[in-house]
C-alpha cells in the first residue's frame, strides 16, 4: 500500500477529490434556486445592496451565475417576484442581468436609448413595483452614451431618433457649466431628470411614501464594469 500511495499518486488523488467537490458544489447550487415567491420579501435598502453586491462581483470577475439553471427556469415559470427594476439604456454593452450578476426572475428590466422615463416605461415600472413587488428602481446611465453624446453635440439625426435627443436635451442644458467631463456630466444629469420624472408618478410616489420602494440613479463605467450611485 505504501508503494502505491506515492507522492505523485497522492497529488493526483487530491486533485481528483477537489475537482469532484467543486463540480458537486456548482451543480448543487444551480439545482437549488432561490424561491421565486420569496425573492422580493426584503426592504428597499436590502434590494439596493443586493444589486450593488452583484455588480461588485461582476466588476471583480467573481460572478456566481446564480439562478440561471433549469431548476430556476421551472421555478419562475410559475410566477415572478423580481426584487429590483432597472430602467437602462438600450446600449448592447450594458445588459442588466450580467452586470448585476443576477438570473431568471431577479430583475424587471426596461431598456430604451438614453434610459428615458417615457409614459410606456413609467407604466411598465409601475407594474413592476405595484403588482410584482419590486423594491428598488435604478435608472442606469452609462459612460460614453451615444444618445446623450449626440444631444450634447447637437447632431442632425434621421427618423424618430430625434425624439430621443429632444427628450434628453433638458438634462444636457442643466449640466452646462459644470466642471469636469461634459458628456459624463450630461449622462448623470439625465439620470437625475429621469428620477424626478419617475417620482412624479402617483403610483410610485405612494409606494415611496410607504417605504415600499426606493428610486436611485446609477452610472455604469464601460471600462471597469463598475456601477456608482448618482445623486
Amino acid at each position: 500500500m505504501k508503494k502505491n500511495l506515492s507522492r505523485r499518486n497522492l497529488l493526483q488523488l487530491g486533485t481528483g477529490v477537489i475537482s469532484a467537490g467543486v463540480a458537486v458544489g456548482v451543480s448543487s447550487y444551480l439545482a437549488t434556486p432561490e424561491p421565486a415567491i420569496a425573492q422580493n420579501n426584503i426592504t428597499p435598502d436590502a434590494a439596493l445592496k443586493a444589486l450593488l453586491d452583484g455588480n461588485d462581483r461582476f466588476a471583480k470577475q467573481k460572478r456566481r451565475y446564480k439562478n440561471q439553471g433549469s431548476a430556476r427556469l421551472q421555478e419562475v415559470a410559475k410566477g415572478q417576484k423580481p426584487f429590483a427594476s432597472i430602467l437602462g439604456c438600450a446600449d448592447s454593452r450594458v445588459p442588466a442581468e450580467i452586470v448585476f450578476d443576477q438570473g431568471l426572475g431577479d430583475l424587471f428590466v426596461c431598456r430604451v436609448a438614453g434610459n428615458l422615463a417615457t409614459p410606456e416605461e413609467i407604466g411598465s415600472l409601475e407594474y413592476g413595483s405595484l403588482v410584482l413587488g419590486s423594491k428598488v428602481i435604478m435608472i442606469l446611465g452609462h459612460e460614453r452614451c451615444g444618445a446623450v453624446d449626440a444631444t450634447v453635440k447637437g447632431e442632425e439625426v434621421p427618423g424618430k431618433i430625434g425624439s430621443l435627443l429632444a427628450a434628453i436635451k433638458p438634462a444636457v442644458e442643466k449640466s452646462q457649466g459644470q466642471p469636469g467631463d461634459k458628456l459624463e456630466n450630461a449622462v448623470k444629469a439625465n439620470v437625475l431628470v429621469q428620477i424626478e420624472t419617475l417620482k412624479s408618478s402617483p403610483v410610485l410616489a405612494e409606494l415611496i411614501a410607504a417605504n415600499k420602494l426606493k428610486i436611485v440613479g446609477g452610472y455604469y463605467d464601460l471600462d471597469t464594469g463598475k456601477v456608482s450611485l448618482v445623486s
